[in-house]
């Protein structure tokens, strides 16, 4: 009864350190041991194709739709704002500083804007929509202070700051001198805070014919303020802010995509829209299928990590480390899976898309281009089962904690000088105005780029600033790039240096490779004691697979 105890647990721990070796095998191994075809590396190779393909289909539809937005918004721009020159002064379009300008500026837009005006002198293909009130025409707001009286030479204010918002609808059929002659129009601008004229129009982009693709309807919500710039005043006293003579004219345009109710376009466009849908769901069920294989691949490896944990902690009384247990986890399965999911999601907002049905691209991109880069980056997963294309696997597995560490300190100190030069030199600068820029201005500069431009851009109003900013320049790039960044590349060089020695010299062994070498000595006693070892150690493991 003996020797038939010893020899179960011989034939379980046999049978359990054959199928980690399975497990740990790469495709060929696995071929040559099993004849096990490797359905999951073929289905990766002709996913990375498919997904390839899809993409640059998708980014060149997406290129269209980006494209007409953009020629439309700078079109508006030229349409309905007076003098405009072509590029923006800065956030906003142009400005204006005194009151004839100002008038001049509303009534050029409003003209524009008219039905008769725009049909004769718009190049697109523009028609007037509904507002949100189920009105066709231009809504004017205007935003002043409720009442008040300002009398700057004697330094004089009485001013109630509770805001009131007039607005009057304007139909498209008026004259421009019945505007003109209204009352609503006598702006008073020591109180004005903000003129506002919003209409919609809607448009139909052609250009997507010539790619024999459905053309798309849009809507244009366009809205054109005139703001007056505003700046804290030191010389008074109230909390308010104070009108500095420049009215700055913003544009705004949100196009939004619907379906055309009513298409009547002869040729092979609707029949390309079927092939390319087709292709989308052929790509779906590509990536079922690897999704499918790949949860598989993980439900099976917990199941054989949980038996050698069992395993381990009867023969040997003790935990096995978590490394070794972390080496069931295949990582690239996760991100193989990741991938599928968010291919998945995408190509069915692809569809939805090319059917008109939906109009999200900005999320639709966002999800294609995610699966496909991780697609890509889980080629390298197969190279790594050469040594020669190992090293930046292993380097970056070595490295990562010990990287992630000192960025944490030193994205400290980072954040230090980006508030710090936020504060201080935000009024003087335009690459620290705020904190996004700021932060994007010093990771330029750690990467040595615009160095002299960022020195030379400080304005010279203020001696002390500019000293400071001579000081807090020089060190930030003296600390970061001499120092820190060296340190981070030092980081990267030793994880090398020590991923080389280990090739070179052997990798320390853990005590799940350990177990797995503790064959030597039992397979000789296997071929002399128990000819039978290897039938009884495939027939238990068919009767385990049956219980399952």
């Amino acid at each position: 009864r003996n020797a038939m105890a010893h020899l179960d647990s011989e034939v379980k721990e046999e049978c359990l350190r054959e199928d980690l070796k399975f497990y740990f095998m790469n495709p060929c191994e696995k071929y040559r041991a099993r004849h096990q075809i490797p359905w999951k590396l073929g289905l990766q190779i002709l996913k990375i194709v498919m997904v390839t393909t899809q993409l640059i289909r998708f980014g060149l539809s997406n290129q269209l739709v980006v494209a007409f937005k953009e020629e439309n918004t700078v079109a508006f721009k030229h349409l309905f704002l007076k003098g405009y020159s072509g590029t923006d002064e800065d956030d906003y379009s142009c400005s204006v500083y005194t009151q004839e300008d100002a008038y001049e500026s509303i009534f050029f837009a409003l003209n524009q804007a008219s039905y008769h005006q725009l049909k004769n002198i718009s190049l697109g293909t523009l028609g007037y929509g509904e507002n949100e009130d189920n009105r066709i025409g231009l809504k004017v707001c205007k935003q002043h202070y409720k009442k008040g009286t300002m009398f700057p030479s004697n330094e004089t204010l009485n001013i109630d700051s509770d805001i009131e918002i007039d607005c009057v609808h304007l139909d498209l059929s008026t004259s421009l001198q019945e505007w003109k002659n209204s009352s609503f129009f006598r702006l008073e601008f020591y109180r004005l805070l903000q003129v506002e004229i919003s209409f919609h129009l809607k448009g139909i982009d052609l250009q997507t014919i010539h790619s024999r693709e459905l053309p798309d309807c849009y809507v244009f919500h366009n809205m054109a303020r005139y703001n007056l710039s505003t700046h804290l005043c030191l010389q008074i006293t109230f909390d308010n802010k104070a009108h500095s003579g420049k009215i700055k004219i913003y544009f705004g345009s949100e196009a939004k995509i619907e379906e055309c109710k009513d298409l009547n376009i002869s040729g092979s466009i609707q029949k390309n829209t079927q092939y390319v849908l087709a292709f989308d769901a052929f790509v779906i069920v590509i990536c079922l299928a690897s999704l499918i294989l790949c949860s598989r691949s993980i439900v099976l490896a917990l199941r054989l990590r949980k038996r050698f944990l069992s395993f381990f902690l009867e023969k040997y009384k003790r935990h096995v480390c978590s490394t070794d247990q972390w080496e069931f986890i295949n990582g690239w399965y996760v991100l193989v899976i990741i991938s599928d999911l968010m291919t998945i999601i995408g190509s069915i907002l692809k569809m939805e898309i090319k059917a008109k049905n939906l109009t999200n691209y900005d999320l639709c991109s966002i999800l294609l281009g995610t699966s496909t880069l991780f697609v890509w980056v889980g080629v390298i997963r197969y190279l790594g089962y050469f040594q020669a294309y190992n090293v930046l696997i292993l380097t970056m597995q070595a490295s990562l904690p010990k990287v992630l560490r000192f960025c944490a300190c030193a994205g400290m100190i980072y954040l230090g000088y980006t508030f710090c030069g936020w504060i201080v030199l935000g009024p003087y600068h335009d690459k620290f105005e705020d904190l996004n820029t700021v932060a994007e201005c010093l990771f330029s500069l750690v990467n040595g780029d615009d160095m002299f431009a960022t020195f030379a851009q400080i304005q010279q109003k203020s001696i002390l600033v500019w000293l400071f900013s001579r000081l807090y320049l020089y060190s930030f790039i003296s600390l970061f790039i001499y120092m820190i960044l060296s340190l981070f590349i030092a980081l990267i060089t030793d994880s090398y240096d020590t991923i080389k020695k280990y090739q070179q010299n052997g990798f320390p062994e853990t005590d799940l490779q350990e177990f797995l070498k503790e064959c030597s000595s039992k397979d000789k006693y296997q071929k002399e004691a128990s000819p039978f070892l290897p039938c009884i150690c495939c027939l238990r493991r068919s009767v385990s697979c049956l219980i399952r």
